[in-house]
Order: structure tokens, then C-alpha cells, then sequence
């Protein structure tokens, strides 16, 4: 079931609404005011993974020559 995001045209509310059809899109109403003029915004897109990351391709900095990637370029005094 995808989350839609809106913002209503009448009072700015921007929401989330998770929808279980398609058809439903017609049916949401803003939660402040009520009214059904909304604008579909852009969804962010989020991904997750269970592995482990391959980093055996790429160096361990951009120059390949850092021992902790964490600390690259950075000058200590």
C-alpha cells in the first residue's frame, strides 16, 4: 500500500496519506480544512538492505593511499 503525500491548495497543509487503492486518490480530504483540492507532492525514495556492503571494488579513500576513510583529508595540528 503506497503513502501519498499532498498539500492542500485551500490552507497550504501538507500530509501523508496511505492509501490502499488507486481509486481511492480521489477520496482524500485535507485533515485542517476538509477540502479535496490537494496537489500530489514528490515522495522521497528510501532503501534498506540486509547484506553486507561490497567495498572490495572501490579504494578505501578517493586517493587510495588513507588507512581510515573516516579521517581523509582532514589535517591534524
Amino acid at each position: 500500500m503506497p503513502i501519498y503525500e499532498y498539500s492542500c491548495d485551500d490552507c497550504g497543509t501538507k500530509f501523508e496519506k496511505l492509501v490502499r487503492r488507486s481509486a481511492e486518490t480521489s477520496e482524500v480530504a485535507c485533515p485542517s480544512c476538509g477540502e479535496k483540492h490537494l496537489t500530489q507532492q514528490l515522495s522521497t525514495f528510501a532503501a534498506h538492505s540486509n547484506g553486507v556492503a561490497k567495498t572490495a571494488d572501490a579504494p578505501v579513500c578517493p586517493s587510495g593511499q588513507c588507512s581510515n576513510p573516516g579521517m581523509c583529508g582532514m589535517n591534524f595540528n
